[in-house]
């Protein structure tokens, strides 16, 4: 079972985790946004098994709901960094299926 202050801690280190993503996915380190990512995961698995029985209230409760909006803000400026990198991969990778396909159908030149 967590204390009102690791809830806490947990949310804050979670915040600081997204703040390296954004500037992680904006200088294009893709393996380092994986491991931020994945440090991520285990925070939010430790709020999974412990923080149900953890009620914040007042200045606690208004703190909570402020670092999960910033992770949420946090999110979308992730999610406009790599969006185009994700459309430039899955076009490359549509390009390579269409080669193969034509290579099959007609040999290659």
């Amino acid at each position: 079972m967590m204390t009102n202050q690791q809830v806490l801690s947990t949310y804050e280190a979670m915040r600081a985790l997204t703040q390296q993503m954004v500037a992680a996915a904006g200088d294009g380190a893709w393996d380092q946004l994986e491991t931020l990512e994945q440090r991520v995961s285990v925070h939010v698995q430790a709020l999974r098994e412990n923080e149900e029985s953890v009620r914040l209230e007042g200045p606690h409760r208004l703190q909570k709901i402020a670092l999960i909006k910033q992770m949420l803000e946090d999110d979308r400026k992730i999610r406009d960094l790599t969006m185009p990198w994700m459309a430039q991969l899955s076009k490359l990778i549509n390009n390579t299926g269409a080669e193969r396909r034509l290579a099959g159908a007609y040999g290659t030149v």
